[in-house]
C-alpha cells in the first residue's frame, strides 16, 4: 500500500520524537511511504528532512490556505491560530489527494496522520501522449500509401488488440489477416453493392453529398483485418456474461479500439468498413457457421492523419458536444436544463443549411414511403428495429419535450437544415414532443414548420 504521512510539528522537534511517532503510526497502518507532507514554513525542519531521507520519501509543503480548504475530522482552534489552518497533519494528507486511514496521533511536539494514495498516474508527458493518440485516431479512407507493413509492427498492433479487456477473460476475438488481392476484391464488390443500395435510399440532396464520400479502402491497403468473434468461447460459466450476453461482442469491439489506437501510435491508418452484410463477408472468408464478423478493417501507411474526421470536414456530420452526453445520478439531470439552453441558444442561432426531414410524431412504418420521412413512435411497446422509426416512449410531457429537443439537435449534427413536423397523434406527450422539436430546431438554426 502506498502511503502519505502528514506531519505537523513545532520548531526544532527532536528527530527521535518524530521518528518514534511515525513508527508507531505505521504499525497501525503499514505500507510504503511515498510522500511526507507538511505546511509551508515547516519544510526546512531538520527532523522532517531526515525522516524523508530515512523513509526514502518525497517531502512536500502545502500553503496554509490550501490546507484550510480541507475538512479534517479533528480540527484544532489552537493550530489555526498559529498556522492559519485548523489542521496540518490530517489536512495535509487530504490535500495530497489521499484517503485518510489513520487520524492524527500526537506526541509532545508533533502530530502525524496517515493516508492511502491511489495507484500512481502517468507523468504529465506520458499522459499527454495517451490523450493525443486518442484525439488523433482517425477512421481513414483516403491517402493510403503503397508500402508494406513489417510483420513485427503488425504483431505489436495485434498484441495490443489482444490485451483488450473481455467479459470473464473469455477473449472471444480472433484476427483474420487478409493480404490476398482476389479475396479483397470479392469483399470490395460486396461493399460497392451496399454503397449503391444506401445511396439509392437517400433523399436527393443527401445523396449528392454522399456521392463525394469514400466509404472504404479495401483495395488501397496492403492488409485487411477481419475481427471475428466466437460467442460461445469459454463455455457455459463465463464470469459476468450470463446476465448480458452482449458483453461478448462488446469485448470484441474494445479489441478493435485497442488495435486502432496502437496502429495510430505506430503511424498506421485504419478504416472500419461496414457497407456489407456480415454473413456475405463470412461466406467470402469461409468462416465456420458459429463464428461472427464484428469488424472489417483496412490497414496501411497514410500520407497524413487529418486534423478532423472526414465526415466533419465534408460537412456530413458534426461531433456531439460532451455536455449533451453527461447526466448526473438519473437520466436527464444535466448541468443545465436542455430545454432552457435550447431556448436561449435559439435567440442567437445562425441559419443552418442542409437536408430536409419530415418528422411524423406518432406515425407508423406505413409513413416511410418517402426517403425524407422519419417516424417518432411514442408507444410503450418497443417496435421492430427500423432506422426510419425513432422509439421515444416519453413517460411525461416534460420528458417528451426533452426528447424532441434532443432529436432536433442530433439531426442537426447529421446535416439536417429543415424540419417539417407532422403531428399524427393528438396526445399530450406527442404535442409536447412536437414542441420540443421546434425548440431544438430553433436552437440549432434549423428552419421548421408544421405540416
Amino acid at each position: 500500500m502506498n502511503l502519505v504521512v502528514g506531519v505537523g510539528l513545532r520548531a526544532n522537534t527532536p528527530y527521535a520524537e518524530l521518528s518514534a511517532l511515525v513508527d508507531s503510526a505505521l504499525k497501525e497502518a503499514p505500507g510504503d511511504v511515498q510522500l511526507i507532507v507538511t505546511v509551508t514554513s515547516k519544510e526546512a525542519e531538520p527532523a522532517l528532512h531526515r525522516l524523508a531521507d530515512d523513509l526514502n520519501a518525497e517531502l512536500r509543503a502545502i500553503p496554509p490556505n490550501e490546507l484550510a480548504e480541507q475538512t479534517p475530522p479533528n480540527p484544532s482552534e489552537h493550530v489555526e491560530r498559529f498556522t492559519g489552518t485548523p489542521s496540518v497533519a490530517e489536512a495535509a494528507v487530504l490535500a495530497a489527494g489521499a484517503q485518510l486511514i489513520l487520524p492524527k496521533r500526537r506526541s509532545a511536539n508533533a502530530t502525524v496522520a496517515v493516508g492511502r494514495l491511489p495507484a500512481p498516474a502517468y507523468q504529465p508527458a506520458d499522459r499527454e501522449v495517451v490523450h493525443r493518440v486518442i484525439a488523433e485516431r482517425r477512421d481513414v479512407r483516403r491517402g493510403f500509401l503503397n508500402l508494406p507493413i513489417d510483420n513485427d509492427l503488425l504483431t505489436r498492433v495485434l498484441e495490443s488488440a489482444h490485451r483488450a479487456p473481455s467479459v470473464g477473460l473469455s477473449q472471444p476475438w480472433d484476427f483474420l489477416v487478409i493480404r490476398d488481392l482476389a479475396t479483397r476484391r470479392k469483399v470490395h464488390d460486396l461493399a460497392t453493392a451496399q454503397r449503391d443500395a444506401f445511396a439509392a435510399s437517400l433523399p436527393d440532396d443527401r445523396r449528392a453529398k454522399f456521392d463525394g464520400l469514400k466509404i472504404e479502402a479495401i483495395l488501397d491497403t496492403p492488409v485487411n483485418i477481419a475481427v471475428i468473434c466466437d460467442p460461445g468461447r469459454g463455455g457455459r460459466h463465463v464470469l459476468g456474461r450470463h446476465a448480458d450476453p452482449r458483453t461478448t461482442w462488446f469485448s470484441a469491439a474494445i479489441a478493435i479500439q485497442n488495435l486502432w489506437l496502437a496502429a495510430r501510435a505506430e503511424g498506421l491508418g485504419v478504416g472500419w468498413v461496414s457497407f456489407f452484410e456480415p454473413a456475405e463477408v463470412a461466406d467470402v472468408l469461409d468462416l465456420p457457421a458459429h463464428i461472427e464478423l464484428v469488424g472489417y478493417l483496412c490497414v496501411g501507411y497514410v500520407e497524413e492523419f487529418a486534423a478532423a474526421p472526414e465526415l466533419v470536414r465534408s460537412g456530413w456530420a458534426k461531433r456531439r458536444p460532451l455536455e449533451w452526453a453527461i447526466h448526473h445520478e438519473e437520466w436527464g439531470r444535466r448541468e443545465a436544463s436542455i430545454v432552457e439552453d435550447a431556448i436561449q441558444a435559439g435567440h442567437n442561432a445562425v441559419q443552418a443549411v442542409g437536408q430536409r426531414v419530415r418528422l411524423i410524431v406518432g406515425g407508423d412504418k406505413a409513413d416511410l414511403q418517402q426517403a425524407d420521412a422519419l417516424v417518432i413512435d411514442l408507444t410503450p411497446t418497443k417496435p421492430q428495429a427500423d432506422f426510419g422509426v425513432l422509439w421515444r416512449p416519453a413517460r411525461t410531457p416534460a420528458e417528451a419535450v426533452e426528447f424532441g429537443v434532443e432529436i432536433a439537435r442530433d439531426l442537426a449534427l447529421q446535416g439536417v437544415g429543415q424540419l417539417v413536423v407532422q403531428l399524427a397523434d393528438p396526445s399530450e406527450e406527442a404535442t409536447a414532443l412536437a414542441r420540443g422539436l421546434e425548440v431544438g430546431a430553433s436552437a440549432c438554426g434549423l428552419t421548421h414548420s408544421r405540416a
